[in-house]
C-alpha cells in the first residue's frame, strides 16, 4: 500500500462517525438483550458490562503503546478488523456465552480502534490537534445518535441484523483506513522518538490531575446513564421512561448545535485551555446541585443542558491539554490514558452510584459527586496555574 505524506482530516472524521456508529448498535443493547432475550440476572449483565469496559480499557492501553512502539497503520487496522471480525460473528453465534465473549472481544478491539483514531489526531499538519479533537468529539457523538435512532427501528426484525449492521459499518471503515490512513509521521515525531523525549515532572503531574478529573466526570456521567432514570421514575417524581428518554434528544441537540460554534473559536479557546477546563468541569459538577432540588420536569431539562454545556466545553479540551503537554514520542500512550480514565470511570460508575443510593440517598450521591468533581477540578486548576505550563 502505497505510504501517504499526510492525512486527509476528513477521513478520520469519517472513520470516527464510522466507528461511533458501529458501536452504538452494540452497547445500549446488552442489558436488555441479556436480560430480556437471553434470560440472565441483571448482576449477570453488569458483569459482562463491566468485563467489556475493562477489555475496552486494556485495548487502549495496548494501542497507544503500539501507536507509539510499533506503527500507526497496522495498530489501527488489527483493532478495526477484531471489531469487524467479532461483530460478524455475533450475527451467527450470539447466544449464550459466545456473546459475552465476543462483545469482550470486540470492547478490546474497539479500544485499540478509539485511541489510534484520537492518536492520528495529534499527528496533523494542516491543523492545529485542538481543532481535530473538537471535530471528532463532534462526530463520534453524531454516531452515537445516528447509531441509537437506528436501533430503534431494526431490532424488531431481529438482533442479527443489528450485529450485521455493526459488521458492515466496521467493514467499511477498515477500507477507509487500509486506503488512506498509510501516512508518514511528521519529522517532528520521527525526531523526538528517535531522541527518546523524556517525559517532564511538571507535565505528568498536570496531566494525572487532570485525568482524574476525568476519571470522576465519567463516573457522574454514568449516573445519567443508569441511577437517574430510576430517580425520576420514583413516586416522589412521578416522571416517565418517556420524559426520560427526551433528555438524552436534549443532549445530543446542544452537542449538535454547540460543537461547531465551539469549534469556530478554537484559538481563542487553546489559548486559554485551562479556563475552558476549569469552566467546563465546574458546569458539569454544578448541574448536579440542580438535580438536588429538582422535583419538577424543567429542572431535569436545565440540568442536563447544564451538563451538556459543561461537556462540550472540558471532554473535547482533556485529549487537546494531554496533547499539548506530553511527550512527543508517547503520543499514542498519553492519549490511551485519555481512553483507558474515561472507560474505568464508565466501569464503575454505575455501581458506585447504586452502592451510595442504597446506603445513603439519591440527594446524597448527588452531593457526593458535585462535591468530589469540585474538589479534584480545584486542585488540577491552581496546580496547572503554579507550574505555568507553556502552551506549545
Amino acid at each position: 500500500m502505497v505510504r501517504r505524506q499526510t492525512l486527509h482530516l476528513n477521513w478520520l472524521f469519517l472513520g470516527s462517525l464510522i466507528t461511533n456508529t458501529g458501536i452504538s448498535f452494540i452497547w445500549p443493547l446488552t442489558t436488555i438483550y441479556m436480560h430480556e432475550y437471553l434470560h440472565e440476572s441483571l448482576t449477570v449483565s453488569a458483569a459482562v458490562l463491566f468485563c467489556n469496559s475493562l477489555a475496552m480499557m486494556i485495548g487502549n492501553y495496548v494501542g497507544g503503546r503500539l501507536f507509539d512502539r510499533w506503527k500507526p497503520y497496522p495498530t489501527i487496522l488489527m483493532g478495526i478488523g477484531l471489531a469487524a471480525l467479532t461483530s460478524g460473528c455475533l450475527i451467527v453465534w450470539h447466544g449464550w456465552p459466545a456473546y459475552p465473549l465476543f462483545l469482550v472481544a470486540m470492547g478490546f478491539g474497539n479500544g485499540i480502534v478509539i485511541t489510534s483514531v484520537n492518536s492520528y489526531a495529534t499527528l496533523a499538519t494542516s491543523r492545529r490537534p485542538s481543532f481535530v479533537f473538537n471535530v471528532l468529539y463532534f462526530t463520534s457523538n453524531l454516531g452515537l445518535v445516528i447509531g441509537t435512532l437506528i436501533v430503534g427501528f431494526v431490532l424488531p426484525h431481529g438482533i442479527s441484523y443489528i450485529f450485521a449492521l455493526a459488521c458492515l459499518l466496521f467493514s467499511l471503515f477498515f477500507v477507509v483506513a487500509l486506503l488512506h490512513f498509510n501516512v508518514e509521521k511528521p519529522a517532528r515525531v520521527k525526531a523526538a522518538a528517535a531522541a527518546g523525549a523524556p517525559e517532564v515532572a511538571p507535565y505528568r503531574l498536570n496531566v494525572a490531575l487532570l485525568l482524574t478529573v476525568l476519571f470522576i466526570t465519567w463516573i457522574a456521567y454514568e449516573q445519567w446513564q443508569s441511577n437517574i432514570s430510576a430517580f425520576m421514575l420514583t413516586p416522589q417524581i412521578g416522571l416517565t421512561v418517556r420524559d426520560y428518554s427526551f433528555l438524552w434528544t436534549v443532549n445530543a441537540s446542544l452537542i449538535v448545535l454547540g460543537q461547531p460554534i465551539l469549534t469556530a473559536f478554537d484559538d481563542w479557546l487553546l489559548r486559554h485551555i485551562r479556563l475552558r477546563l476549569t469552566a467546563g468541569f465546574t458546569l458539569f459538577a454544578s448541574s448536579f446541585l440542580v438535580l438536588i432540588v429538582a422535583t419538577h420536569y424543567w429542572q431535569f431539562i436545565l440540568a442536563i443542558s447544564i451538563l451538556t454545556i459543561g461537556e462540550i466545553l472540558a471532554l473535547p479540551a482533556v485529549s487537546t491539554y494531554v496533547d499539548l503537554y506530553s511527550p512527543r514520542n508517547q503520543k499514542g500512550r498519553y492519549q490511551g490514558f485519555v481512553q483507558m480514565f474515561a472507560s474505568a470511570g464508565r466501569a464503575v460508575g454505575p455501581l458506585i452510584g447504586a452502592l451510595l443510593i442504597e446506603a445513603l440517598s439519591y440527594h446524597v450521591l448527588f452531593f457526593m459527586l458535585f462535591v468530589a468533581l469540585l474538589t479534584a477540578v480545584l486542585i488540577f486548576t491552581l496546580r496547572a496555574a503554579a507550574v505555568h505550563l507553556p502552551t506549545k
